[in-house]
Formats: structure tokens, C-alpha cells, sequence
């Protein structure tokens, strides 16, 4: 098992900052069985997509095109968590935030089936 749990979201006006963070645990974590770490998005009433992720060792990361010139994600292996640094924010970035592991890929993992362990999730709110 694998435990994900997100922190970070909140209120920001429109060209704002927020960091989300993802600690992980479980008796299955290990920096061998961890792969990657990726963040998922979804808004109301639409489908759960990709944002960005990184590998656990090595520190490949994958972003969503509409996130790569703002958003950074980052790790962090000795406290064993990922942050998802998020500038320039807008409206339309409103959505619950999800952490995710998917153990396996050779390149970032970007469809939702590639993963199996989900947070929770926490809300941003970005208003106009």
C-alpha cells in the first residue's frame, strides 16, 4: 500500500502563487517501487486530466502543455514528498488537485490508467 496525501490548495486571485505538496508513505513506498509521482486535475464537470509529474530517481519530469511555462514539479526523496509549484495562475486552473503514483513507465506517464494510488485531493480555487 501506498498512502498520498495532498496539501496546499486554497483561495489565489488570478496571476497568483500556490505550492501543493504530496507526502507519501506506506509499506510499499520505497524509492524502488515509487516510479513516478504525477499530479491530476479536475474541474467541475469534466474529465480528470493530466498536469505534471516526476520519477521518484532520476527526476524526469512531463507536463501538460497548458501548465509547462507555469507550473514546476518538484521532489523532494529525503522527506519523501513532491511539490507542484503553481505561478501565473488562472480561472481556469480552478479544479480539485490529485497525487498519484504509477510504479512503471520509461517515459511520463500521461493517461490516468497508467496510475494506481490516489490521494485525496485538495481544492484550488483561482478567482477572476
Amino acid at each position: 500500500q501506498v498512502q498520498l496525501v495532498e496539501s496546499g490548495g486554497g483561495l489565489v486571485q488570478a496571476g497568483g502563487s500556490l505550492r501543493l505538496s504530496c507526502a507519501a508513505s506506506g509499506r510499499a513506498f520505497s524509492s524502488n517501487t515509487m516510479g513516478w509521482l504525477g499530479w491530476f486535475r479536475q474541474a467541475p464537470g469534466k474529465e480528470r486530466e493530466f498536469v505534471a509529474c516526476i520519477r521518484w530517481s532520476g527526476g524526469n519530469t512531463g507536463y501538460a502543455d497548458d501548465v509547462k511555462d507555469r507550473f514546476t514539479i518538484s521532489r523532494d526523496n529525503a522527506k519523501n514528498t513532491v511539490y507542484l509549484q503553481m505561478n501565473s495562475l488562472k480561472p481556469e486552473d480552478t479544479a480539485d488537485y490529485y497525487c498519484a503514483r504509477a510504479q512503471w513507465g520509461i517515459t511520463p506517464p500521461r493517461r490516468r490508467s497508467s496510475y494506481d494510488y490516489w490521494g485525496q485531493g485538495t481544492q484550488v480555487t483561482v478567482s477572476s
